[in-house]
């Protein structure tokens, strides 16, 4: 999750879906509307039919899921899974659940042990509107679903840094657990980071469970989401954020951690005749 757009949510998330696949099965999950995401060319990629081709008439099956899905190769040679709208650009959106227990469920139907959330609603945002409208909100559901370890994204800049401490704020007003928070600091580019990142970096440390910084990497904006080229020191940063990420949830849960409970199935609205 981010407090605003540009702060690297997406690099995170592929980041954690290839270091997380040596953990367990994993997918990431492309919340994003299909034109302002860069997931579905990786489905265009594989030819895959993404969430379009899941059918709404009737329930879904393990198989159907995972074959809408691209893969890719992580750390140590296993497989993970992309799930996002993969159609052509011109082809009418999909209406995206808000819920996150939709996408639970969803995850749960596939049997994947690990679930990656490419987010796109702007969390301190979220969290004042919703409590001006007396709702739990999205951010709130996230992190009331069973083993959450949010990861809060924000790009090394001083501005950056303002928001991410800004959504800090929010989530500590609202009692969610930052102990178990992990933060991404994304570079804009070479060299030390500003002093401002530093000071907020050394602040966030003693109230989230982790702060990871990941280096700028030309070859992520040469490449996107390509992680075969990345430089040794974002491999190293790529292991550091996916191993707080596994802390924070071993010690919130223990280790091993507990299965996760199976979600409650959908029952539809009954309308009164």
């Amino acid at each position: 999750m981010a407090a605003t757009g540009g702060s690297g949510r997406t690099t995170v998330a592929s980041l954690l879906g290839a270091g997380l696949a040596a953990s367990g099965s994993t997918v990431v999950l492309d919340l994003a509307p299909r034109l302002s995401s860069p997931w579905p060319a990786r489905l265009a990629e594989q030819q895959a039919g993404g969430l379009a081709v899941l059918p709404s008439d009737q329930p879904l099956t393990r198989s159907a899921l995972r074959r809408a899905c691209a893969a890719d190769v992580g750390a140590g040679g296993s497989t993970w899974h992309i799930l996002s709208d993969g159609r052509e650009w011109h082809t009418q959106p999909l209406a995206l659940p808000d819920n996150p227990a939709a996408w639970y469920q969803l995850a749960a139907i596939g049997g994947w042990q690990v679930v990656v959330g490419d987010t796109v609603h702007p969390l301190a945002h979220d969290l004042l509107s919703s409590r001006c409208a007396g709702q739990a909100g999205r951010t709130r559901g996230w992190y009331d679903l069973p083993y959450a370890v949010p990861v809060l994204c924000a790009a090394a800049s001083a501005q950056g840094v303002r928001s991410l401490q800004q959504a800090v704020m929010a989530l500590h007003a609202e009692g969610l657990p930052l102990h178990r928070t992990v933060v991404a600091l994304i570079s804009t580019g070479e060299g030390r980071p500003p002093v401002a990142v530093r000071a907020g970096a050394t602040m966030l440390t003693s109230r989230t469970a982790a702060v990871v910084q990941v280096p700028y990497d030309p070859h992520i904006r040469a490449h996107s989401l390509a992680v075969a080229r990345l430089r040794p020191r974002t491999r190293q940063a790529a292991a550091q954020l996916t191993g707080a990420v596994l802390a924070a949830a071993h010690a919130a849960w223990g280790h091993p951690l507990p299965n996760a409970p199976q979600p409650a199935p959908v029952i539809p609205a009954v309308t009164a005749s």
